[in-house]
């Protein structure tokens, strides 16, 4: 494939005639090139949830791509971002991936299934996915054998129209009688734009953390700059020293929770409780968010502070047109058969 696009054009991939393409995968356009990308979809992915919008791949192939060469595809207004190697194709995502999943709906997905397997993608990785029926079913139509298994899962609350003292009142005793105690001998700021000294305190709070080393600071960064307007960079202090910091982002109505850390030498002074208390309040109260999501994961504390729990998942998928793709299924359905036997 060549750089840009291609439906067919000379330089792109084998032609479609040449192929057995049907028509409807040769409605498909496939892209190897970021630019390209831009041109096509021409503002139309400037806008809607982080995940979904192309700044964020481009931060994602600017600083930790996945592995793989780029592959995007569109149809019917669809896109999908995929990093290839060889027969296999993922989704264009990585530790920071929160969510992923088709952009701007779902309409061409069975297209783009079709064309995939033409193009010669024997299995395809999706995750993690909030919804995955609308993309197992086009993926099912385009003739793949798609499957799903929990990825990970993801904390909610859907905090509606309460206010913080509500919502509050609501948590845990133990929580709340924690931060409130602990309170008084910290220092709360919260940045609602990107402030270089706020990011120096966040960066000196993670590495002083449990956390394992950052995998792409300058990707963080860049985040936090990009995402300006919905920016909520909050600082935790004790003493001037700055002891705990959180990244969230806050977008139509929604608050993610990207990062969070405190100092280990600090544990005893439950920064990260009170810093969460406030980052709480500021988005309830001022922002007037309507759901607060804390990412990925499913670490037992974040039930204090939510009320759902949702399951976010992967889907694999393979062509059973080939031999190759038709083992793979088989091996993938075993070891989903010796793992649940394993768990009994």
């Amino acid at each position: 494939m060549g750089s840009g696009a291609c439906t067919w054009a000379p330089g792109c991939a084998t032609p479609p005639w040449r192929r057995g393409i049907s028509a409807l995968a040769a409605e498909v356009e496939l892209f190897d090139d970021w630019e390209a990308v831009a041109g096509a979809a021409d503002g139309t992915l400037d806008h809607g949830r982080l995940f979904e919008r192309l700044s964020w791949f481009r931060l994602l192939a600017a600083h930790c791509p996945p592995a793989g060469r780029f592959l995007a595809a569109r149809a019917a207004g669809t896109w999908l971002f995929l990093a290839r190697r060889g027969r296999r194709a993922e989704a264009y995502a990585n530790w920071y991936s929160l969510r992923f999943g088709p952009a701007g709906g779902s309409a061409g997905l069975e297209a783009i299934g079709r064309r995939l397997r033409a193009e010669g993608v024997v299995r395809l990785s999706l995750s993690p996915i909030e919804d995955p029926g609308a993309t197992v079913g086009a993926l099912r139509r385009a003739g793949w054998i798609a499957r799903t298994q929990p990825a990970t899962a993801s904390w909610q609350i859907d905090v509606g129209d309460l206010d913080f003292a509500t919502y509050w009142a609501r948590r845990p005793s133990r929580l709340r009688n924690t931060a409130e105690r602990r309170a008084k001998q910290l220092d709360v700021e919260i940045h609602r734009h990107f402030d270089a000294g706020a990011w120096a305190a966040y960066e000196e709070v993670y590495q002083a953390s449990w956390k394992p080393a950052e995998g792409s600071p300058a990707f963080l960064r860049a985040l936090a700059v990009q995402e300006r307007d919905r920016l909520r960079l909050g600082i935790a202090r004790h003493d001037g020293r700055p002891v705990a910091a959180q990244l969230w982002l806050v977008e139509d109505g929604r608050a993610t929770i990207h990062k969070l850390a405190y100092r280990e030498d600090a544990a005893r002074l439950a920064p990260g409780t009170v810093l969460s208390m406030a980052m709480f309040r500021a988005a309830i109260d001022q922002d007037g968010v309507a759901r607060i999501d804390y990412g990925t994961g499913d670490e037992a504390y974040k039930a204090d502070w939510m009320d759902e729990r949702h399951i976010l998942w992967r889907i694999d998928a393979f062509d059973p047109r080939r031999p190759s793709g038709l083992l793979a299924a088989a091996r993938a359905t075993a070891s989903t058969l010796v793992a649940r036997f394993r768990r009994r």
